[in-house]
């Protein structure tokens, strides 16, 4: 019975370890094969080896082609991307802080509205979105991509930012403004230094999906000068223009998605600090 006991958690934890094995495999699988196809050379398309032989920065090439246009879209995503973060943050923390400190009429109203948002598929608000932006002469323009961006991002940041400001004493204010700040200031000078591994995990959160966005960028904007990189990326053509330069797309993913995976890596302990720092009290 002993040594049942003793050889069975041995045995669930190679199963754990196998499962989070086989959950890495199927998620890095199709990220290598976009790294082995970009290095290919652009004649072996159908090659089908897992490394290229022999490595080739042919695709890499084609990608920065001056008719491209892929340096200008890398930095309009930039803009939207940076943008978006950076409103986010802002409109988001204060909002955030106002349903978790403040009282006010209707206040879970509110918070139930604010995620209901959230809720509401992008494809279905592409209609109504294109026939604002039309009217008020929006399309092809760094607004009418930054404002639907918010649209998705502030009910999570508002979300996760006002968890995370409940958790936080209330006496920590009450403290600064017995000492003589006010309310402002005690928000600015000891509730936002403490809430900034949940505004960074937010930051992380919002710039990936705001990089990532593809139906809204390729609805509202027609003009080459305007597009972010993921709809430069689909509307590659290959020599004839007609057909679809593998190679070259995956060359364009994989610059695309390198510094993202990077950026991840590096800040991984941040971001899950700020993921859990709001349920510890």
């Amino acid at each position: 019975m002993t040594t049942v006991q003793t050889k069975a958690p041995g045995g669930r934890k190679w199963l754990l370890n196998l499962g989070i094995a086989i959950i890495v495999i199927y998620c890095l699988v199709p990220f290598y094969w976009m790294i082995v196809s970009a290095f290919r050379r652009p004649n072996d398309v159908g090659d089908n080896s897992p490394v290229p032989s022999p490595w080739s920065l042919g695709n890499f090439d084609a990608v920065f082609q001056p008719s491209v246009g892929f340096w200008r879209s890398l930095v309009n995503s930039l803009v939207v991307a940076g943008a978006t973060t950076l409103l986010t943050l802002i409109v988001g923390t204060f909002a955030a802080y106002t349903i978790a400190r403040l009282d006010f009429k209707f206040k879970n109203i509110v918070a139930g509205i604010i995620i209901a948002t959230s809720m509401f598929p992008g494809v279905a608000l592409i209609v109504p979105l294109l026939k604002l932006f039309t009217d008020i002469q929006w399309i092809n323009s760094y607004q009418a991509l930054i404002l639907p961006d918010l649209s998705f991002a502030l009910p999570l940041a508002v979300w996760t930012l006002a968890t995370f400001f409940r958790q936080m004493p209330k006496e920590l204010e009450e403290a600064a403004m017995v000492d003589g700040l006010t309310r402002g200031q005690a928000f600015r000078k000891v509730i936002l230094p403490l809430a900034a591994p949940g505004m960074f995990t937010t930051a992380i959160i919002t710039f990936i999906a705001a990089w990532n966005e593809f139906i809204i960028a390729l609805t509202m904007v027609n003009e080459k000068d305007i597009q972010v990189a993921t709809v430069t990326i689909a509307q590659f053509t290959g020599a004839s223009g007609y057909d679809s330069p593998f190679g070259t797309k995956m060359a364009a993913g994989v610059i695309v998605t390198v510094p993202l995976v990077v950026v991840v890596l590096i800040f991984q302990r941040r971001i899950i600090a700020g993921l859990t720092a709001g349920g510890v009290k």
